[in-house]
């Protein structure tokens, strides 16, 4: 019988290694599994390469990772925001790298992992300091960056239901990076709000197929759903 149930969230990331690339859901707080990212915290897991929309907020989920040490490297969009200082401090003390990707290209360069792509051209970032050191191409008269896919050890998403066999339903614009990101690593862990019986998902509204998914764990959380 097939069951992704995980006991807590302690053991679905018991197994995340020192040196892993995480990626991890969410676009602001819509989607962002934070109770997963606090169980990474507890588990210990360094030198982590972290990929995600952005470096962090306040002193909490990914910044609490950063805060700690954990982390070796970020690739985001968004790096700097009003309440980004724990990355921000980082940076510039040379503490950690940054790979910064636009939003586009990261979604893009995601997918493209999970589709099996394995590369592609894109008109952002040419001309600038982003394309520096890439293979260019002019197509149809207009110019050209070659971007690589990126794929993840382990991608930490959140979604609103989910079943025993990993089947995923999201809530709104909590659905964002999730899906991508879940094709893309070699382990994705969801944190849901519901685990529900075989067969109660309209198969219409699954997201994220089982196929994708290595472990389910129900979060009875009390902040409000996104």
């Amino acid at each position: 019988m097939i069951d992704k149930t995980a006991a807590s969230l302690e053991a679905a990331v018991s197994d995340v290694r020192d040196g892993a690339t995480v990626m991890i859901s969410g676009f602001g707080d819509a989607g962002m599994p934070h109770e997963l990212v606090d169980a990474l915290l507890a588990q210990g897991a360094t030198d982590l390469t972290i990929v995600s929309n952005n470096a962090g907020n306040g002193e909490r989920g990914i910044a609490a990772l950063l805060k700690a040490g954990r982390v070796r490297k970020v690739v985001c969009s968004f790096p700097r925001q009003a309440d980004s200082h724990v990355f921000d401090g980082l940076y510039r003390s040379g503490r950690i790298e940054l790979e910064l990707v636009p939003q586009g290209n990261l979604a893009e360069r995601i997918r493209a992992a999970g589709a099996g792509i394995g590369a592609f051209f894109t008109p952002t970032g040419f001309g600038t300091l982003l394309a520096e050191g890439k293979e260019t191409r002019r197509i149809d008269g207009r110019d050209y960056v070659l971007e690589y896919p990126i794929g993840a050890d382990v991608a930490l998403v959140k979604a609103l239901y989910g079943d025993r066999w990993g089947n995923l339903v999201y809530r709104k614009t909590g659905r964002n990076f999730g899906p991508i990101m879940a094709s893309a690593a070699k382990c994705t862990i969801a944190q849901v709000h519901d685990i529900v019986p075989l067969g109660a998902l309209d198969p219409e509204a699954v997201v994220t197929p089982g196929i994708f998914v290595r472990r389910v764990v129900k979060v009875s959380s009390r902040r409000p759903m996104r």
